[in-house]
C-alpha cells in the first residue's frame, strides 16, 4: 500500500471514531505515520488527561485503524 493510500485509510478510520470522541467533548488528529507501521495521533479536548484514554486508544482507535490498514502495528498518542 502506498503512503498516500495508507494515510487516506487511516483518516477514514479516524473519521469513523471521531463522532464517539466528539460526543464526549474530545477529538483526535493524525500527526504522522512512521515506516508505514506506526501511527502517531494526538488526542484532543476532554480526551487529554482522561483516565481511560489509553484503553480508548488501544481498543477503539488502534482496532479501527487496523481494520482499514492491517499493516499498522501500533498507534501512539503524542501528548
Amino acid at each position: 500500500m502506498k503512503t498516500e493510500e495508507l494515510k487516506l485509510n487511516v483518516e477514514k478510520a479516524l473519521d469513523e471514531i471521531r463522532p464517539f470522541l466528539q460526543s464526549d467533548g474530545g477529538d483526535i488528529s493524525l500527526v504522522s505515520i512512521k515506516e508505514n507501521k506506526i501511527v502517531m495521533v494526538q488526542l484532543e479536548g476532554t480526551c487529554v488527561g482522561c483516565g481511560v484514554n489509553q484503553m480508548t486508544l488501544k481498543t477503539g482507535v488502534e482496532m479501527t485503524i487496523k481494520k482499514y490498514a492491517p499493516q499498522i502495528e501500533q498507534v501512539i498518542n503524542i501528548e
